[in-house]
């Protein structure tokens, strides 16, 4: 289409005057104009505006299609915003989109921030333990929060975490005549929590953020005893090799620390597990490791569980395994997809010296022996030898 009926406007809190010539023109010529009603009011669009629905629904403004139509956004429209909602909803020529700089732009300016190396995380409707995975010391972060009340929680979150000592800056109205900011710690945080404010900047400091290496330690996930180990854990998600994006079954998931490691490298996990007090478990470490939205959880035996689910890069089966289970979780697997077994038993043992002579792969046996007293002396404490198969499909 040379002349597309939806136009995606960001604007910033100077209103029209901020805006391109071309933006203001789609805007007089819409018959619609669809946005917050903060953004209504700053573009004075009078009786053609329509706030938005809450919860959002980008469907309200296909209803206008082939009519000209405009949304306003706040900055960039493609940045935690609202553009990407709509453009996955419409072909190529019906929308074109006018940018303003973003909330995160504007708030890098103004605290003169490389804004390359600045995490930037939308906080409106998601949990704070996001951050989780950010927080280091120096770390600067930039989140968009709903209101006062959202950074005075925010504070909170970081004081009772080990990180109060962080600075921690209240960023309102940017861009426009009621721009205001201001910087205090977060365990002295004493903001207006009434108000409206569009972000939040943090620089880390007081606290320890989580190793980057595999093999985090056990007493940081919620287990009844079944978990992979610290050292065999960080040994097969070495042979897992997770990779950005990538997909993991991770069967018999006891703790799921194996999904939450993986989820941590920037992939998604389907954790399956048949009891259901370890499901909870699981269900628990990815919220308190902010991956809720990176791992899902099955109650199920496998492979019943697996018959729905999508395909995956990689597999891990650390317990339960058997010659059905097998086969049946096999012939699911596509061609390249990486497979890591575990196991305790000699039975399991047996089976997997068996898949290793059918398939190839890699075989090996690890014993592991820690220091432990023995009367006034110590000794090694031997825990069981783990066997891992390693193949691919």
């Amino acid at each position: 289409m040379a002349d597309p009926w939806l136009t995606i406007i960001g604007i910033g809190e100077d209103g029209l005057a901020g805006l391109s010539e071309a933006s203001r023109k789609a805007l007089a010529g819409a018959e619609t104009v669809f946005g917050g009603e903060r953004h209504l009011a700053l573009a004075d669009v009078g009786a053609r505006g329509r706030a938005w629905p809450v919860p959002f629904d980008a469907d309200v403004v296909l209803s206008c299609r082939g009519r000209p139509t405009a949304v306003l956004t706040s900055g960039d429209p493609f940045w935690h915003g609202a553009g990407a909602s709509l453009a996955e909803k419409l072909d190529a020529g019906e929308w074109i989109a006018h940018s303003a700089p973003s909330t995160f732009s504007l708030a890098a300016a103004r605290l003169g921030w490389r804004l390359e190396s600045v995490v930037c995380l939308g906080l409106h409707a998601a949990p704070f333990e996001r951050l989780v995975l950010h927080l280091a010391l120096g770390a600067r972060i930039i989140c968009l929060v709903r209101d006062g009340k959202a950074a005075a929680d925010l504070a909170k979150w970081l004081s009772e975490r080990g990180w109060g000592a962080s600075a921690f800056w209240t960023l309102a109205a940017l861009g426009g005549p009621r721009e205001a900011i201001a910087q205090q710690r977060a365990d002295s945080f004493a903001g207006d929590r009434a108000g409206n404010l569009v972000a939040v900047a943090i620089e880390a400091g007081g606290g320890q953020g989580l190793p980057r290496s595999s093999g985090l330690a056990d007493d940081l996930f919620v287990h009844d005893g079944q978990i992979t180990k610290r050292p065999v854990r960080a040994l097969a998600l070495s042979t897992l090799a997770p990779r950005q994006g990538e997909r993991l079954w991770d069967i018999g998931a006891g703790s799921g620390s194996i999904s939450v490691e993986w989820a941590l490298c920037g992939g998604t996990a389907i954790a399956v597990e048949v009891r259901e007090d370890r499901v909870a478990n699981i269900r628990s470490n990815a919220v308190v490791f902010g991956l809720a939205h990176r791992i899902t959880t099955v109650a199920g035996r496998a492979p019943e569980a697996l018959a729905a689910l999508d395909a995956p890069d990689a597999v891990f089966m650390g317990g339960g395994l058997d010659r059905a289970m097998f086969d049946a979780v096999w012939l699911r697997l596509s061609p390249g997809t990486r497979l890591v077994a575990h196991s305790v038993t000699l039975e399991t043992e047996a089976l997997l010296g068996e898949l290793h002579g059918q398939h190839g792969g890699e075989l090996v046996r690890v014993e592991i022996a820690h220091a432990a007293s023995l009367g006034r002396y110590r000794s090694w404490e031997a825990a069981r030898p783990v066997v891992q198969w390693s193949a691919i499909r």
